[in-house]
């Protein structure tokens, strides 16, 4: 969090800079469905921003490989300079957009908090999700109406959508929904 109030002075990565909250709106929102992860053995976080929640869920499950897509390079260096510093050995930060990596890039887990509806990560993901991969997306707490939204695009494509945790974080500052996108059998 240092690195980023210190970045910050220089261009904007996140709007959140009171101390207390940032911590908890990005690291424990970001560990708090660490379950969700363990045992995977690639995660790609997509559009990583900051680095959330791919550098605290690395720090948490440190026998898990990360890949960080940003494709703004400015938030993408400052990244790569934040894994560097803190010398994180089971992250790579790649400064492209997460759906051209998973071109050449398989993983197991697919995750990202905040950067797209369901409808349009379906359209990201989607074929990652035709090789194996699952996709797990940060959502707030009414993601129903988010999936009864992309229900046609689901049934089509038989994918299956399902809120797999649920949780308040402190203060009151918000109430998080975990999804879990995987292709149906």
């Amino acid at each position: 969090m240092d690195l980023i109030v210190e970045a910050n002075r220089q261009f904007n990565l996140t709007r959140i800079t009171d101390p207390r909250e940032a911590a908890i709106k990005h690291v424990v929102d970001s560990v708090t469905p660490w379950r969700l992860f363990a045992g995977a053995g690639r995660v790609l976080d997509a559009g990583t921003g900051a680095g959330f929640p791919g550098i605290p869920l690395s720090v948490v499950l440190p026998a898990s490989t990360f890949v960080l897509c940003e494709s703004v390079g400015k938030k993408a260096r400052f990244v790569e300079s934040a894994v560097r510093d803190l010398g994180m050995t089971n992250v790579t930060v790649l400064g492209t957009r997460a759906e051209d990596t998973l071109k050449t890039k398989r993983v197991d887990i697919i995750t990202a908090r905040a950067v797209a509806p369901v409808s349009r990560s379906l359209d990201l993901f989607f074929p990652a999700l035709k090789l194996g991969s699952k996709v797990i997306l940060y959502k707030g707490p009414d993601v129903e109406t988010e999936i009864r939204g992309a229900e046609a695009e689901l049934k089509r494509l038989r994918v299956a959508a399902r809120v797999v945790h649920r949780y308040e974080l402190p203060d009151s500052l918000g109430v998080r929904t975990m999804i879990e996108l995987s292709a149906s059998r």
